[in-house]
């Protein structure tokens, strides 16, 4: 059998209780990591948490609000001080707000930013001077299609996704000569509790035919466990000679745009 992707490796997964989040922390713990998972949602996370425990993985569940900062900062220690370090962070924490643009206020702006942007500019934080000093880390951070194409009734949305992606290629540019990749996912649709509330307030809104765009433009719903996979490849050594990039897991949805 051959060596597993992660062996000996940690990761921390902000969002990774449910979802695809959820799936890719249950992914990397089978490919070898130690998985510090950081997340408010603490039903999913202890069922996460049983489920990698159950197939003989390491892990751990750090309740956190990951748009607050004190939070945040007692959440990444606790992962350093049970795993004793953090090779791989995969900030996938993040939500949707679904309004027509006049209608959405400064208050849904600013929470969409602190989940959404201000959570992995703060957990980036205070991970990176770990991976600085050894000399080594990669970060993964999930955007989204809405990083590049725009869609109606989620302008907060586009805003915050390609904020992620400027902030992905920032990192990458400023920290590859000391050992830092930085790379981000951009995933379509995807059958989550998430993905699929979002088309339901889509069509609530209005938007009556998302569901035969999403058949058009992306053939079928993303499971969560391929945007995982592909979470894995940006986080392994296979992808070593990849940073600063945007890997879309959409099925060519971007591509015909």
């Amino acid at each position: 059998m051959s060596e597993r992707r992660l062996e000996g490796k940690v990761a921390l997964i902000s969002g990774g209780a449910g979802g695809a989040g959820g799936a890719a922390s249950r992914l990397f713990a089978v490919e070898g990591a130690r998985v510090a998972i950081l997340d408010i949602q603490q039903e999913a996370g202890r069922r996460t948490l049983e489920e990698i425990r159950a197939k003989e993985g390491d892990a751990t569940f750090i309740e956190a609000d990951v748009s607050d900062p004190d939070q945040v900062k007692r959440g990444v220690s606790a992962a350093i001080e049970q795993f004793g370090r953090i090779d791989v962070l995969m900030n996938h924490a993040g939500t949707v707000i679904v309004k027509p643009f006049l209608e959405t206020t400064l208050e849904d702006y600013d929470r969409l930013m602190d989940i959404n942007v201000k959570s992995m500019f703060m957990v980036t934080q205070a991970v990176l001077p770990g991976m600085l000093e050894r000399g080594s880390g990669v970060i993964v951070n999930t955007s989204s299609i809405s990083g590049v194409t725009a869609s109606p009734l989620e302008s907060l949305y586009c805003i915050t996704k390609g904020a992620v992606l400027q902030l992905t290629r920032a990192i990458a540019v400023e920290y590859r000569d000391r050992g830092i990749r930085c790379n981000a996912l951009c995933p379509g649709f995807i059958r989550t509790p998430h993905g699929l509330r979002e088309i339901d307030e889509l069509v609530a809104m209005g938007e009556t035919t998302v569901s035969e765009d999403i058949s058009a433009s992306q053939g079928r719903m993303c499971e969560p466990e391929e945007v995982a996979r592909a979470a894995l490849f940006l986080a392994g050594d296979d992808s070593s000679f990849v940073n600063g990039s945007a890997l879309f897991v959409d099925n060519a949805w971007t591509a015909a745009t």
